[in-house]
């Protein structure tokens, strides 16, 4: 019997894929979501590992955010150092330093690319004849919470159902984040990549949250490198917040908004001072509130994963993994159509908006940071940071 070739079916489950041709240039998209933050955590910790198995990792830091901005001509974060052409050329010498070795570039920030041209141009710029596209998707229902309570760290305003409301009621459906459909409608995320680089080159890897280390394998089986050797690496700060934890940061940006201040102020004191070290500290209790999905926007997720999965599997691109779990919801919470507890009756826990507190606190101070203990504010224990604020307010007093 004859078999069709032309559309690559989806692989078996707990098959590996075979390994990309030798010297391969692996660039994963993201999209935001699907579980980047991990994979790029465990590649910057095995670079050294993965350099005999003939594999390098081009970036100076887990995620080289700053180049995938310039380049797709995406502003920074709210308050954060505006990305330059200078970091796109940074990155694209530093793998062209690679030579004939296989190499992996990381960025969900490559998934906003605007138009063809850019895409064009990152393929060019990368190696076209050596790039292969890495796309890695996640159901929309469990995207949904995450990227919501992400927006809101980067001072969205909009509570969770009028945001889902907007999202997926409210034709053309962007505001007020237009960035979320260009990354999470999949389809046209695969079908615009593959326009420009051919289907050949985009491997589509479905996660599947009920295989923790799937994703660790598949990359470790495309990059030809031994099992076991990407390991996930603790990431409190890329910890979900909590309801209690959003509610309080999102009336923030109100109260931030509505009185004028400048976006550096809240890059610094906010995002990277309160919130950062809130999550560094602060671990979920697990009777906590979580960000719960209403069943309407569940029910339109899975309807949209589902068309999103069908086209996909006639792209010709290769589908690793069960592109049916993109329309599969995680299950009910509540059978009540608010779906979880009301933001006004949340209460949020003093350790939490102490810590919170605290942290902008140290941000505003500049606590300073000793030569022989090169870490973050967020990485530093309270204890010492105390200690050198209460020195620091010593100083000034006297000198008043």
């Amino acid at each position: 019997m004859e078999t069709d070739c032309s559309t690559p079916r989806p692989a078996a489950a707990g098959t590996a894929p075979a390994a990309l041709p030798a010297g391969t240039r692996l660039l994963h998209i993201g999209p935001h979501k699907t579980g980047t933050t991990s994979i790029q955590g465990a590649l910057f910790a095995a670079k050294d590992a993965m350099v005999p198995h003939g594999v390098v990792f081009p970036a100076r830091s887990r995620h080289p955010m700053e180049a995938a901005l310039a380049v797709c001509a995406r502003p920074g974060m709210m308050g954060d150092t505006e990305p330059t052409e200078g970091h796109w050329r940074q990155l694209t010498e530093l793998v062209r330093a690679t030579g004939r070795r296989a190499s992996v570039i990381s960025s969900e920030f490559f998934a906003d690319a605007p138009d063809d041209d850019t895409i064009a141009r990152i393929a060019d710029d990368l190696g076209r004849d050596r790039v292969h596209v890495l796309v890695t998707l996640r159901p929309l229902a469990r995207i949904m919470p995450s990227q919501w309570q992400q927006y809101v760290q980067n001072g969205l305003r909009m509570g969770y159902e009028e945001w889902l409301d907007h999202m997926l009621r409210k034709a053309p459906y962007e505001k007020p984040n237009p960035s979320f459909w260009r990354r999470h409608r999949h389809d046209r995320l695969v079908e615009r990549w593959s326009r420009v680089v051919g289907p050949e080159n985009i491997t589509v890897v479905v996660v599947d949250d009920r295989d923790r280390d799937g994703l660790m394998r598949t990359f470790e089986a495309l990059l030809g490198l031994p099992g076991g050797l990407l390991v996930p690496v603790p990431d409190t700060a890329n910890r979900s917040l909590t309801l209690a934890e959003t509610e309080m940061l999102r009336r923030l940006n109100t109260e931030f908004r509505g009185n004028g201040l400048p976006d550096e102020l809240y890059s610094k004191l906010v995002r990277n001072g309160a919130v950062m070290h809130m999550k560094n500290t602060c671990r979920p209790a697990p009777d906590d509130a979580r960000i719960v999905t209403p069943l309407w926007a569940l029910e339109a997720a899975a309807g949209i994963g589902a068309e999103m999965a069908g086209r996909i599997t006639t792209m010709g691109v290769r589908v690793l993994g069960n592109p049916a779990l993109l329309s599969t919801p995680p299950p009910a919470v509540s059978p009540d159509p608010g779906r979880g507890e009301a933001p006004d009756t949340l209460a949020i826990a003093p350790e939490v908006a102490a810590q919170a507190l605290y942290g902008a606190l140290a941000m505003a101070a500049e606590v300073p940071l000793r030569p022989s203990a090169v870490r973050t504010v967020h990485q530093t224990p309270s204890g010492e940071l105390v200690r050198v604020l209460g020195h620091r307010a010593l100083r000034r007093l006297r000198r008043t």
